[in-house]
């Protein structure tokens, strides 16, 4: 069992963030896996990825051990610096920063935890760093950034979900359930992993949460004194089946009685059309009629509207199936 120890001070400053690289290694991941990334067709992307990793032995290299192995190379597992405006180039300039011995050394550390333990032969001689930033720099252009509009809409709510669990029950109920094996333990401490490795010390600069659309499980980004925990985000691309005929979806409409089971949990309009797979003019729709009819209230937060269940919207909830 591995364990993130935090200061108190730590425990105060830890918070949240996005990271446009975690969320395109976990993408990368599950293509290598043959998983197929959620925000495509069962097999749609798995093609143009192996075609891809066939013509670039760097990319079919360092995206097989990644996707084998019981611990990341260093490039990957940097922690996001710019919070939840993380940006894409600023992750890319520090994978490129590493020197050749580092990505080396940290490339065999990473081969000897690897199921495939093969010696890395497909590294290049010179310019490691930045040629890896180049490979994850392709991966997100031709996986991620078509659908990343609607990726972080996913990710900006389980954030604000995550959050408002903090400030009603405090990080032991939020960091709960956050992955497969995370749990509280003690008064200063989060188990994260089942694997004998060293705890982890968090310090006075707080511990980051990132979650990421994949479900591939947990990774730390470790730069002490700076750390993060990347997780899955709770439901994301999970496929909505077809309503059944229950009492709300005979009261409300099967397509209205979606929206009011989404709102379990509170979302902006723009976050049940991504979770539901509708337009927003549909989502947009049907909030208008629950609105009227007192099922859900909308307040405004920031530039957008976050709609809620009242109390007549969580008795609807709460019908029994028929």
């Amino acid at each position: 069992m591995t364990l993130l120890r935090l200061s108190p001070t730590g425990l105060s400053r830890s918070r949240f963030a996005l990271s446009p690289f975690a969320e395109t290694l976990g993408t990368l991941i599950a293509l290598q896996r043959s998983a197929s990334a959620p925000w495509q067709g069962p097999s749609a992307a798995l093609p143009a990825y192996r075609a891809w990793t066939a013509r670039d032995p760097l990319a079919a290299g360092v995206l097989e051990l990644v996707a084998t192995t019981k611990w990341f190379p260093d490039f990957v597992g940097i922690p996001p610096t710019g919070g939840v405006d993380t940006r894409l180039d600023h992750e890319l300039a520090e994978v490129a920063a590493f020197s050749d011995d580092a990505v080396r050394r940290t490339v065999r550390d990473s081969v000897a935890e690897s199921a495939h333990r093969r010696d890395p032969d497909w590294l290049p001689s010179t310019d490691l760093g930045p040629r890896l930033a180049e490979v994850f720099e392709e991966g997100w252009r031709r996986f991620v950034e078509p659908t990343w509009s609607r990726r972080r809409a996913v990710l900006e709510r389980e954030i604000a979900h995550r959050a408002d669990l903090v400030a009603t029950r405090g990080w032991q109920h939020a960091v709960t359930g956050m992955t497969r094996r995370s749990t509280w333990v003690g008064p200063d401490a989060i188990r994260f992993s089942d694997q004998h490795w060293p705890d982890r010390l968090i310090g006075d600069q707080g511990l980051l949460f990132v979650p990421y659309t994949s479900r591939l499980g947990s990774w730390t980004c470790e730069r002490p004194p700076h750390y993060a925990l990347v997780y899955p985000a709770r439901g994301v691309a999970a496929q909505i089946s077809p309503p059944r005929e229950n009492a709300l979806a005979i009261l409300l409409g099967p397509g209205r009685a979606r929206v009011v089971a989404e709102l379990a949990r509170p979302a902006t309009s723009t976050q049940l059309a991504v979770a539901l797979d509708l337009s927003l003019g549909t989502v947009s729709g049907h909030l208008a009629v629950l609105r009227d009819a007192g099922v859900v209230a909308g307040a405004r937060v920031g530039r957008g509207v976050l709609y809620r269940l009242t109390d007549r919207g969580e008795a609807l909830l709460a019908l029994p199936d028929v």
